[in-house]
């Protein structure tokens, strides 16, 4: 049974940066709504209890249900998880393909539309979990550092052109100007990472699966912080398989009858920036992890995609991973064949 199937009201909220626009739905009554349009602040949550209140909707027979939506959405969720009222987070596409055919939007009739979303499919949603204040301050350090490599990687290829120029014109200030900024930029990302290294070492549970992770070749710095953010310290997924769907490297088969066969292959619906880490992660196995590197050696010898074979070895770490912490071992490479 669903963990929300005893619930009687369904609160459908469309998020956007200065207010909330929520629907409620009572149980048996499909055709009624109430709205409210609120501010997105502690003002405009006081006025959601006195509209809970009105409608006789006591917070513990209520199900909160909205999109994700970035950072919008964590003042309300902060507020939702202190007052105990029970909310899920659901992807903007499925509530969105769910609707059926659909004319016309607005956040009014969007919030309805969750709030019906929420009442027909009670029975498989599953509550959100709101991540601690560490592993909020370790996503937000993450994003920032993300930013700062991208600045750094775009001053580099700044610099590469102007260093042409200087051939010619002899103007030599803007390329060490450039150089500068890009040592600065580099020693904020060193201090990024320790401030990172510092707060994952503060909580144990978080410290040793961060060390359970690197141990796994291919794997570290970045790809175990940035798991350890998304599976809230391997808690959010079952198992690899579900987070291999999240990342976009699991293949899934494509067939209908006898007609239609078509070569398993991965969704496009995925976290891209997982992805791409785990797709360098598999290029540094490949380099010092004998195993993969003459696993990747036979599959191409056998005729195989460098990229299928690549984002197969991806699979490879995710599974490792979500194996050692499992287990509460490192990994160890036991056996090993030479298909050379």
């Amino acid at each position: 049974m669903g963990k929300f199937t005893e619930k009687k009201f369904f609160v459908g909220v469309d998020i956007s940066k200065d207010q909330l626009d929520l629907a409620l739905l009572i149980q048996g009554q499909n055709d009624q709504f109430f709205n409210l349009t609120v501010g997105n602040n502690f003002k405009g949550f006081d006025s959601i209890t006195d509209w809970l209140k009105k409608n006789k909707a006591k917070p513990e027979d209520c199900l909160f249900c909205m999109e994700h939506t970035g950072t919008y959405g964590l003042l309300l969720f902060a507020w939702l998880s202190q007052v105990g009222i029970d909310y899920c987070v659901e992807p903007g596409l499925k509530i969105k393909r769910s609707s059926g055919v659909t004319r016309g939007k607005n956040d009014p009739v969007d919030a309805r539309r969750i709030a019906d979303y929420a009442c027909t499919r009670k029975a498989k949603l599953e509550p959100f979990c709101l991540p601690t204040g560490l592993m909020l301050q370790i996503k937000q350090l993450l994003t920032y550092r993300d930013q700062l490599v991208r600045i750094c990687s775009s001053l580099k290829n700044s610099l590469q052109s102007h260093q042409e120029y200087q051939r010619v014109s002899g103007l030599k200030s803007i390329s060490e100007d450039i150089k500068a900024q890009i040592s600065d930029f580099e020693d904020r990302e060193k201090r990024i990472e320790l401030q990172i290294t510092d707060l994952i070492k503060s909580d144990k549970s978080l410290y040793k699966n961060y060390k359970l992770a690197t141990s796994v070749k291919g794997v570290a710095f970045v790809i175990a912080t940035y798991m350890l953010v998304t599976t809230n310290n391997f808690t959010s997924f079952e198992n690899s398989r579900k987070y291999a769907c999240y990342s976009g490297i699991a293949p899934f088969e494509h067939t209908s009858g006898t007609s239609i066969k078509v070569k398993s292959r991965v969704s496009n619906l995925a976290n891209k920036k997982i992805k791409a880490l785990l797709s360098n992660g598999a290029n540094a196995a490949c380099r010092c992890d004998p195993e993969l590197r003459n696993y990747y050696k036979r599959k191409i010898a056998e005729g195989k995609d460098h990229k299928l074979v690549m984002n197969s070895i991806s699979y490879k770490l995710v599974n490792r991973v979500f194996a050692v912490v499992k287990r509460q071992t490192p990994y160890v490479s036991i056996y090993q064949q030479n298909f050379s």
